[in-house]
C-alpha cells in the first residue's frame, strides 16, 4: 500500500511528502503532510465503487463543504482530475480534518457535554440533509440506494443478514419474520418518508469532535436513502449506554431545531440498521475478532428486531 501511495503523490505534486497510514480496514487512508498542505490520501478497495460513483462522491463532498458543513473536500490533482489510478487502484486526496472520534471524545466528556454533542450531531445532520435537497447533481451522478431493495431485497447492499451462517434456528425464524414484516411496513410508509441523499454511516468513528464543532468523514457508503436511516445509524451503536434515551432525545431535538422530520418509524429503522451489520459481517468472519463481533452484531439485531415486532411492526 505504501508503494502505491508514494507513486500517487506525483499526480498531486506532493513528491517527497510524509505519509502515515491511519486506517486500513475498508479503504487505506494515509495522513499526508507536504509543506503547508495537510491532507488525507485514500486508496480505494478494488471493486467496491466504480469510477462514476467515486467521482460523484467527490462532487457531493465538495458541495457539502461549500455549504459550510465540516466534511473533507477533494483536492484536485495537477491535471485537474479528482481521481487517479495507480497500479489499478483508485486514488484521491481530501483535506485533512482535525478532531477526536466521537467514540473517544464521549468517554472524556461530562454528561452535559455528551448531550450537547448529540444535539449538535442532530443539527449538523439536518443541515447536511438541507444542503443535499438544495443541490442539483450533474448528469451521471451515481450513488447507491438505501431503499427497500437496498435494505431488504434479495441482494441488499450489505449482504443477506437473514443468511448469516452463525444464526441459530430461532434467530433465522426471527429475522425471516422481521424481514417480511419490515418490508411490508416500509413499502406502506415509503411515500410519506423523507428520502434523499444521506451519509448512511454516521457511526461514532466517522464523527470527529473538535471543541464545540463536529466534522463528518467517510462518505464511502453515502447515497440515496431515508433520512431516518441516518438518524438510526447515529444512534444504534449507543443503545447499550444507560444514557441512550437522553442521547436520542438530544439528537432528535437538535435535528428538529433545523428542519422537520417525522420520527414515528424510528424503531423500524433502528432494527433495519442493526440488521444490516449482520449482513455486512458475513464476508468478514475470518478477520481478527470477526466471530466475536458477529455474535455482538447478531445479539444487537435480535434485540432491535424483537422490539420492533413486539411493538406491532
Amino acid at each position: 500500500m505504501m508503494d502505491i501511495a508514494r507513486q500517487a503523490l506525483g499526480h498531486w505534486g506532493f513528491e517527497g511528502a510524509s505519509l502515515r497510514l491511519v486506517a486500513a480496514r475498508e479503504n487505506a487512508v494515509f495522513e499526508l503532510v507536504s509543506g503547508g498542505t495537510h491532507a488525507a490520501l485514500r486508496l480505494h478497495r478494488k471493486g467496491y465503487r466504480s469510477n462514476a460513483q467515486l467521482i460523484s462522491e467527490l462532487a457531493w463532498m465538495a458541495m457539502v463543504a461549500q455549504a459550510g458543513i465540516s466534511v473533507p473536500a477533494p483536492i484536485p490533482a495537477r491535471d485537474g482530475k479528482m481521481l487517479h489510478h495507480v497500479n489499478g487502484v483508485q486514488v484521491d486526496v481530501l483535506t485533512w480534518l482535525p478532531g477526536a472520534t466521537m467514540e473517544d471524545a464521549l468517554e472524556a466528556l461530562p454528561p452535559e457535554d455528551q448531550t450537547r454533542v448529540f444535539r449538535t450531531l442532530g443539527q449538523d445532520m439536518a443541515r447536511l440533509h438541507m444542503a443535499c435537497d438544495a443541490w442539483v447533481p450533474l448528469a451521471g451522478f451515481d450513488r447507491v440506494h438505501w431503499d427497500l431493495d437496498g435494505l431488504l431485497g434479495d441482494a441488499p447492499l450489505w449482504d443477506r443478514f437473514w443468511d448469516n451462517p452463525a444464526l441459530s434456528g430461532a434467530e433465522k425464524t426471527l429475522f425471516a419474520e422481521f424481514r417480511e414484516r419490515a418490508a411490508q411496513d416500509l413499502e406502506r410508509r415509503a411515500s410519506g418518508l423523507d428520502y434523499g441523499l444521506i451519509h448512511a454511516d454516521l457511526v461514532p468513528a466517522n464523527v470527529l469532535v473538535d471543541g464545540a464543532r463536529l466534522r463528518f468523514i467517510d462518505f464511502d457508503d453515502g447515497g440515496f436513502g431515508f433520512r431516518l436511516f441516518d438518524v438510526a445509524t447515529a444512534l444504534v451503536k449507543h443503545r447499550a449506554s444507560r444514557n441512550f434515551a437522553r442521547f436520542q432525545s438530544a439528537l432528535i431535538a437538535g435535528y428538529h431545531s433545523v428542519r422537520p422530520l417525522d420520527t414515528g418509524a424510528l424503531t423500524l429503522f433502528m432494527a433495519l440498521r442493526a440488521a444490516t451489520y449482520v449482513g455486512w459481517n458475513i464476508t468478514r468472519m475470518n478477520e481478527p475478532d470477526g466471530a466475536a463481533r458477529n455474535a455482538r452484531l447478531i445479539a444487537a439485531a435480535r434485540e432491535c428486531a424483537t422490539q420492533y415486532l413486539d411493538a406491532g411492526g
